[in-house]
């Protein structure tokens, strides 16, 4: 017999499969956006009535809005007990695919230090093969502290260097330190888990 409770309880749980679903929705958008951002960065013979400063600011309104789907589908997934496999693995690959995007088209644009990217090409592509062995190996794949404010002094570096402002190269290097010192950090994890 259905009742009024199975009703609710029923609709409840179609309202929160959905709810579960959302971080990972958020993180195809950032990838999508991230291709966007990209295109406006590399391909401006595409527009040639309109002034460079302006596809600047078009390019960090999308890396704006792709950084903050990033925090809410981070939200969402604490929040509301949203974590998956795929998630832990489509988060970081949106990130990386978003960063990676940025400041590539920045050293299209020749406002990054190719090394600063390469240093963070390659730790970027290290940790990313290095987090799915340890989901294929059982192990949690979250975010440390140290990543986290990589990620931040990332984002602030690009918002800098898409709008070529003032600082936006000692941005950069700092957060190349950044990214290098949280790889570190991972690498360390990875061997202590290993070895419990």
């Amino acid at each position: 017999m259905i009742t009024k409770d199975n009703i609710r309880l029923n609709r409840y749980l179609i309202w929160e499969r959905r709810l579960k679903q959302i971080p990972n929705i958020l993180a195809f958008i950032r990838i999508f956006i991230s291709l966007l951002m990209f295109f406006f960065l590399v391909n401006r013979d595409f527009f040639p009535n309109i002034h460079p400063s302006w596809l600047d600011y078009f390019a960090g309104l999308l890396f704006v809005i792709a950084s903050i789907t990033d925090f809410f589908d981070g939200y969402i997934a604490r929040s509301f007990n949203a974590v998956s496999k795929l998630g832990e693995i489509l988060d970081p690959l949106a990130d990386k695919m978003l960063v990676l995007g940025a400041f590539i088209g920045l050293v299209y644009l020749q406002r990054a230090n190719p090394w600063a990217i390469y240093l963070i090409l390659l730790r970027e592509f290290f940790i990313t093969g290095l987090r799915i062995a340890m989901v294929e190996e059982g192990m949690s794949v979250k975010a440390s502290f140290a990543g986290k404010i990589k990620t931040v002094f990332q984002m602030i570096a690009i918002g800098f260097l898409i709008m070529n402002w003032p600082l936006a190269n000692i941005l950069l290097w700092i957060a190349v330190i950044l990214t290098l010192y949280s790889g570190i950090d991972y690498i360390g994890a990875y061997i202590k888990k290993h070895n419990d």
